[in-house]
């Protein structure tokens, strides 16, 4: 990418901030404010040990998340909204192979 690219994009990013509409392509994404940790692993009928091997969390992590002691943070629940609705696309993005 060459510096005037850059330099347009960042002046236009700028611009748009400023609220000139520029033809800028804005994606918003809403993050959940909160997830049902529990209800999402008992859905898919696994164990916590199962849960957290299949989707890369710790035990821990999980154990936490369902006993109140920790929140999930923006991007876990991101991607438990996206095992609660689709398990099969993260577990196929996730097999190793």
């Amino acid at each position: 990418m060459s510096g005037r690219k850059i330099i347009d994009g960042l002046t236009e990013a700028v611009e748009f901030t400023r609220g000139r509409k520029n033809g800028a392509i804005v994606r918003e994404v809403k993050v959940p404010e909160s997830i049902d940790v529990q209800a999402v692993r008992k859905k898919l009928k696994m164990s916590q040990k199962e849960f957290a091997l299949r989707f890369g969390f710790t035990l821990s992590t999980v154990q936490n998340w369902e006993q109140g002691h920790r929140r999930p943070e923006g991007s876990a629940r991101i991607l438990l909204k996206i095992i609660d609705r689709r398990p099969d696309v993260v577990e196929k993005i996730l097999a190793v192979g």
